[in-house]
């Protein structure tokens, strides 16, 4: 059986808010709600169109590249690649110097130059070796300038004619620098360091003169001079024939 409250109970009598069950998140207000959808669509937005705009600039220079390649636009240059620019003078003409002669015979030379620069330090410390690869060509040539007077000699008759020609000679060997080149090359130390502060021209000067001389030399004790008396002499030969001469001679005289 339930007691009537008595007049000296102090307890206010208030109502109770309810409890939230435990592990449930208090319900947000829905002005918070929709500030949250709203920067949500904002941010989702932005993201698209960033997305968009990437797209197109990539799909713009594939488009580039590929027209570019197929020749369809102008190429496109690499701002970072070297040029070269010849400032070079205009050749000048000194003189003129009229041939009477006639190339008989030529050849085409290869050498091999193994240059060795070395002092009393080790090689690694200071020196170099080059191998280098020489090609090259020479003429040979006979000298028709002096055929006058007793350089000639016919018949009355006309019919025998003996000739003679001073012996072929060779013209200075040419050294082909676009089909020459360096092999291989091993420098010291210290080569590389003074290389590295200043540049000489003239470093590889000396393989080109020998390899100049050599050609020269492979010319001047090979086959080639008496080729080109032999050529000439065909060559007069048939020449004198369509002259009319029957018996024709050709000497070399010795110098």
């Amino acid at each position: 059986m339930s007691s009537a409250p008595s007049d000296n109970d102090t307890t206010p009598l208030t109502p109770q808010q309810p409890k939230e069950p435990p592990g449930r998140r208090p319900a947000r207000s829905g002005r918070s709600s929709f500030a949250g959808d709203v920067a949500k669509f904002t941010f989702g937005r932005m993201a698209r169109t960033t997305g968009l705009v990437a797209g197109a600039i990539v799909g713009i220079l594939a488009l580039v590249l590929v027209l570019s390649a197929v020749h369809l636009l102008p190429r496109l240059r690499n701002p970072f690649v070297e040029t070269t620019v010849d400032r070079s003078q205009p050749a000048v003409l000194k003189s003129i110097t009229s041939l009477s002669r006639f190339e008989a015979a030529s050849g085409s030379y290869q050498v091999v130059v193994d240059l060795a620069k070395k002092s009393f330090l080790p090689s690694f410390v200071e020196g170099t070796d080059t191998l280098f690869i020489g090609v090259g060509d020479d003429i040979a040539y006979v000298d028709f300038s002096h055929l006058k007077g007793k350089a000639i000699v016919y018949s009355k008759n006309r019919k025998d004619v003996t000739i003679t020609l001073p012996p072929a000679q060779l013209e200075q060997a040419v050294l082909n620098v676009k089909k020459s080149y360096v092999f291989a090359e091993q420098q010291g130390l210290l080569n590389r360091i003074g290389n590295f502060f200043s540049s000489n021209p003239n470093n590889q000067q000396q393989v080109y003169i020998l390899a100049q001389k050599k050609i020269q030399a492979a010319a001047q004790h090979g086959p080639l001079i008496a080729d080109a008396e032999k050529n000439t002499t065909s060559m007069l030969t048939q020449l004198l024939h369509s002259l009319g001469f029957k018996q024709i001679t050709i000497k070399y005289s010795s110098q």
